[in-house]
């Protein structure tokens, strides 16, 4: 997950921003911010992945803010003047976001966002990744049996646990643990489409309106919230007209 901080002087700005980030399933929203100085307070006590800040605020302005960071996390800018732009890209921006923008322009520079945090990551040593990407320990009565993530088919939410479908197997793994924990371990070919389903967008076998199929005619329904990022998903495979 990528921890996200908002920042925007505008109270609907600033609750858009936040919507949207909500909407994404690798971003969290760390904190919200009215102002570049609340903004730097929260960075003195906590850590943020990357921030998205509007430029145009009083007392400090959201580019002399990223400036007098010493250590700035990732930053996409927002601002209704395209002259900026330019100014923004010079402090290494991520993305510029010129108001009002929708979904998708926000979708473009999340994913980026994503593609720069993982240009940045140490590669582990290769024996090591091996068993820590591809399996994982879940805790089920009273034993710990070993997943391989590659055979989750997918994952449903049940009150305070989940069941942890697999392939092969007629009975789920049930376990007592988060949505978010979850989500946040599994790797990038799984996806969260609903508040109670995470799939393994590799097991998809036909998406049908509000719904996508997995194997063994199991249907599965996609979120209002979710249905956005999904379908710029499916746009990124889909081959026709």
């Amino acid at each position: 997950m990528i921890r996200c901080l908002a920042i925007d002087d505008e109270p609907l700005a600033l609750q858009q921003l936040v919507a949207y980030i909500r909407k994404v399933p690798f971003l969290e929203l760390a904190a919200q911010c009215s102002s570049a100085l609340e903004a730097r307070a929260f960075l003195e006590r906590d850590t943020a992945d990357a921030i998205f800040c509007d430029i145009n605020m009083p007392d400090l302005n959201g580019m002399d803010f990223v400036k007098s960071l010493a250590v700035p996390p990732l930053v996409v800018f927002t601002t209704a003047y395209s002259e900026y732009a330019v100014e923004g890209f010079r402090v290494n921006a991520v993305d510029y976001l010129l108001k009002p923008f929708g979904l998708q322009d926000f979708l473009r520079a999340a994913n980026r966002l994503r593609e720069r945090l993982e240009s940045k990551a140490p590669v582990a040593d290769a024996s090591a990744s091996n068993t820590q990407d591809d399996t994982l320990f879940l805790k089920t009565d009273y034993r710990i049996v070993k997943v391989n993530i590659p055979d989750i088919r997918y994952v449903e939410a049940m009150s305070e646990y989940l069941k942890v479908w697999t392939e092969g197997e007629a009975k789920p793994i049930i376990t007592l643990l988060s949505m978010k924990k979850m989500e946040e371990r599994l790797p990038d070919y799984f996806m969260r489409i609903h508040r109670s389903y995470i799939v393994n967008l590799t097991k998809i076998q036909e998406v049908n309106k509000n719904r996508v199929i997995m194997a063994a005619d199991t249907a599965l329904p996609i979120g209002d919230l979710y249905r956005e990022t999904f379908q710029t998903y499916l746009n990124t495979k889909f081959l026709g007209k």
